[in-house]
């Protein structure tokens, strides 16, 4: 089988570095630099809780970590723990404590008092949320914040939105807590489904019928690669998704702390895919209503996963740039200016002024206090 020819730390996620930390949820890995001088403020990168990391560390020549080393950008990746039914208590609360210890780690090994930060689809909703803590708690470590593929208001009309109803909701959530766990698989057949052109009936025609080499199959086997969701965190991320949270203050408590989004400002920087039929981009663009402070939004001309993947080089790529964000999601892309090209060169200029000047690169990662260790990928990452 053509996924045999895929092995996570050998073609896949194979961008030098190390673990720099670990708990019982997560890893911290840090990437080592590829240039003589870096940013002084670090990016710390949080994946969804549903998929491995490596989506931003995939092939060579197609990896965000491996761009971003290459151009400075002292980078940080969290690799979740694949949770058992033994952890089927973990919940939130759980994945924003374990966020912040790896925020303190980063901070800690890098000197900087604060880092900018980078998550996707899940793990943006989670970010998001530790963001209002971190307000609500006065605590400014965070400089800002690059949202990939993710939607912020729920009320926002999403495909998955369409099927969900509080009965069908309250019986996920019965269904996971009998398991333990929600498993990876559900999701990756949900999501497949839900553009099965694209995502399925497209692989058959290729592979089966026409005997060609599947396109971007590193994407496929990564999407293969799941990860299951603990069920009391699936629970919440469903409450969240009926109460919506992030919109309306002050309906959340995390940590001792209220959630009003109204209290973080900080610059943030939103991803969206033109075709993207499970975060739709007009969804994205809502987070408008969410995030305070200077926003850009980026409109990619690529699906889910392919506006992530997205590296220099691809003749037919393109963005939309708009910055009057008060127009509805029809008018900004009619009135949006398209650009050639792919958006991670956009999003470094954007990095570039949010990065604190540059200082040598240091001869060794991690620090005193958190030595590196297991090299990268590290454990969690090979966890079925």
């Amino acid at each position: 089988m053509i996924f045999r020819k895929f092995q996570v730390g050998k073609n896949l996620a194979t961008t030098a570095g190390a673990v720099v930390f670990r708990n019982e949820v997560l890893e911290l890995i840090q990437f080592q630099p590829a240039t003589t001088e870096i940013y002084h403020r670090p990016l710390l990168i949080v994946p969804p809780q549903i998929n491995k990391f490596y989506a931003l560390d995939l092939s060579p020549g197609r990896s965000f970590a491996e761009y971003a080393t290459r151009n400075g950008v002292p980078a940080f990746v969290i690799s979740w723990r694949n949770p058992t039914a033994a952890q089927r208590d973990w919940n939130l609360e759980t994945y924003l404590a374990a966020c912040k210890e790896a925020i303190g780690a980063v901070c800690e090994i890098s000197g900087s008092p604060d880092v900018n930060t980078m998550a996707a689809c899940a793990g943006g909703f989670t970010l998001a949320t530790l963001l209002g803590h971190l307000a609500a708690s006065g605590d400014r470590r965070v400089h800002s914040v690059t949202l990939l593929v993710t939607v912020l208001d729920t009320e926002s009309p999403t495909l998955l939105g369409t099927f969900a109803s509080r009965s069908g909701i309250a019986a996920a959530i019965q269904r996971s807590r009998s398991r333990g766990v929600l498993e990876g698989e559900e999701m990756a057949r949900a999501f497949a489904w839900l553009r099965p052109n694209d995502l399925v009936w497209l692989f058959v025609a290729n592979n089966w019928v026409m005997g060609n080499r599947p396109p971007a199959f590193d994407i496929l086997y990564w999407n293969s690669d799941t990860t299951r969701l603990p069920a009391e965190f699936h629970a919440d991320l469903l409450r969240m998704y009926m109460e919506n949270p992030l919109l309306n203050a002050n309906r959340l408590k995390v940590l001792g702390t209220a959630i009003d989004m109204a209290n973080v400002d900080i610059d943030s920087y939103v991803i969206a895919g033109i075709t993207d039929h499970i975060t739709p981009w007009p969804a994205c663009y809502e987070s408008r209503k969410v995030l305070r402070g200077a926003m850009t939004f980026v409109l990619s001309s690529s699906g889910h996963i392919q506006s992530i993947v997205n590296p220099p080089g691809n003749p037919k790529a393109k963005y939309f740039l708009n910055p009057d964000l008060t127009l509805t999601p029809e008018k900004w892309l009619e009135t949006a200016t398209p650009h050639p090209g792919s958006w991670w060169d956009h999003w470094l200029k954007w990095y570039e002024g949010r990065g604190a000047g540059k200082r040598p690169t240091p001869a060794h990662l991690g620090s005193e206090a958190h030595p590196a260790g297991d090299p990268a990928p590290g454990r969690y990452v090979h966890q079925h």
